[in-house]
């Protein structure tokens, strides 16, 4: 398995087990569909977040939620569309939120930051 791939991976069971412990209830992971994907998709209350995790070993090309561009935001609230038309969820507030994880691979040298809201859909794909 690819370096990145194991990053990513060790930071979405990083960024799980600190949403949990925030009280989040997870509901899926690494949802997929022809839009894209969604790294975590959990309850917070009464209100569905969907949740981009981006982990990094370091700072030198920014902080990790700067990755999250336009059209990865884009290709998220398509996803995060389609979760809801799939399953018939319309009744939920949903927001957009960014875990990035800081690591130098070890569960003690990890740094996590949620951000919440950290972007917004208002319809029609605009933003």
């Amino acid at each position: 398995m690819k370096y990145n791939k194991l990053l990513g991976a060790f930071g979405e069971e990083m960024a799980c087990s600190y949403l949990e412990k925030k009280g989040y209830k997870i509901l899926e992971r690494n949802f997929s569909c022809k839009a894209g994907e969604l790294d975590i998709i959990a309850m917070e209350g009464d209100t569905i977040a969907f949740i981009e995790v981006k982990c990094r070993t370091g700072t030198d090309y920014g902080n990790p939620s700067e990755a999250v561009s336009y059209y990865k935001q884009n290709r998220i609230v398509k996803s995060a569309l389609f979760f809801m038309t799939k399953y018939k969820i319309f009744d939920y507030m949903c927001r957009f939120d960014v875990v990035e994880v800081l690591t130098e691979g070890t569960k003690e040298d990890t740094s996590i930051n949620l951000i919440k809201n950290a972007f917004e859909y208002s319809g029609k794909y605009g933003y």
